[in-house]
């Protein structure tokens, strides 16, 4: 989405790979032993990048919108004990409805946040999506001595392979301590690995972090694993994601929904990206988001959906509508960057999908738009996917 966008234009690969981009006359003249595949009056785009999701529970069933956050995170706490065989089946259901899904609406890769590690990542290391596989970790108070077990699980290479990535996730700040922190960040970069976290995704994350009160502590008493020996921090979550190092790593931010003006200024001078995720938004009824301002400052802002526990279903598309109803003085090019480069760039695998560019992969989706602003045309006129292609070869 760097270039302008080619009329008559067209992409030549071979074995999964890109090897030249540009106007179809000129690819005949230099690949004039290539195989034409003709899409007329379609818009060829990079697949899409979903750069937050939870694939895990795409199977749950919409929810009216709760009266607090914390409410919310209760309500996914399961009510009783799964046994390996029924947290299998609930998995599986997910995946396979998450994974469709994502083919359906264009998206050929995605950040996703995993819980069951061991049964997601044997799940998706086949494909067909590319998955930055983001081991979660939760360790706090009295389950602060699990940390070292779930950093070890959460960064288990068993299940790497051409289509999955392993990441790490630090889950919140309500959530993991900060000497949690610094050693997910210490893993991380001694192993060269992705790193996301949730950051100010509302606003009682401060007095939690500040003094131990507010709607999270009710959450942590109510599982009965308090205790009075975790660290206090004044100053609210961008400062302590700042302070414990997280900005000077590309971090991938998921929400930030909360941000004054100097942390504007610690999020405009830091290697993280954001990433926003406009109907999740809508659902909890948060402030307006300041995205806009983030791409002015140049801090690297992209959209994903988050869960289909918190939006209607995983079509990225429909997330980029809402940006353009928010804004629609900004030109259709840049909200599609917010799901393509910028994507790729937050869950860092922008050397290889978000742009059609020699040496990408041939991740492609097709929309049937050709008129004079197809990017704009796909967006107001609700245009669905005409066609999918993973590794250069037909998904979906």
């Amino acid at each position: 989405m760097d270039r302008p966008a080619i009329r008559e234009g067209g992409v030549v690969f071979t074995a999964g790979t890109i090897l030249d981009v540009g106007e179809a006359r000129s690819l005949q003249a230099r690949h004039p032993d290539a195989i034409v595949i003709d899409r007329p009056r379609c818009t060829i785009l990079p697949g899409l990048v979903n750069a937050h999701v939870h694939l895990e529970l795409s199977g749950l069933p919409p929810k009216p919108r709760p009266r607090r956050f914390a409410d919310w995170l209760w309500d996914l706490v399961p009510t009783g004990p799964l046994d390996e065989q029924a947290a299998r089946q609930s998995v599986t259901r997910s995946l396979t409805i998450g994974i469709e899904q994502c083919l359906r609406f264009g998206v050929t890769c995605v950040g996703n946040i995993t819980a069951h590690r061991s049964l997601t990542r044997s799940f998706l290391a086949g494909g067909p999506l590319r998955v930055v596989s983001y081991g979660e970790v939760r360790a706090m108070a009295q389950r602060r001595g699990l940390l070292k077990e779930r950093i070890a699980d959460a960064v288990d290479p068993t299940n790497v392979s051409d289509c999955l990535r392993i990441g790490l996730s630090p889950h919140a700040p309500y959530s993991v301590e900060p000497h949690g922190y610094r050693r997910c960040l210490a893993e991380a970069r001694t192993r060269g690995l992705p790193l996301a976290t949730h950051l100010a995704e509302t606003d009682d994350e401060a007095p939690f972090l500040a003094d131990h009160t507010g709607p999270f502590r009710e959450l942590w008493d109510r599982l009965g694993a308090w205790d009075d020996d975790v660290p206090t921090f004044s100053g609210g979550p961008i400062r302590f994601a700042h302070t414990i190092g997280l900005l000077d790593y590309p971090t991938l931010l998921a929400h930030v929904n909360h941000c004054d003006d100097a942390e504007m200024d610690l999020l405009a001078a830091a290697e993280a990206s954001v990433v926003y995720c406009p109907r999740t938004h809508a659902f909890f009824g948060r402030p307006p988001h300041r995205w806009r301002e983030m791409l002015a400052r140049g801090i690297n802002v992209a959209v994903g959906t988050d869960s289909c526990a918190s939006s209607p279903d995983l079509n990225l598309v429909d997330d980029l509508r809402v940006l353009r109803r928010l804004a629609p003085e900004l030109p259709a090019a840049r909200l599609w960057e917010m799901a393509t480069v910028r994507s790729a760039r937050a869950i860092q695998m922008d050397r290889l999908v978000g742009t059609l560019a020699p040496g990408k992969a041939t991740d492609l989706v097709l929309f049937p738009a050709a008129g004079n602003d197809p990017l704009a045309e796909i967006l107001d006129q609700d245009k669905s996917p005409a066609e999918l292609w993973i590794g250069g070869t037909p998904a979906g």
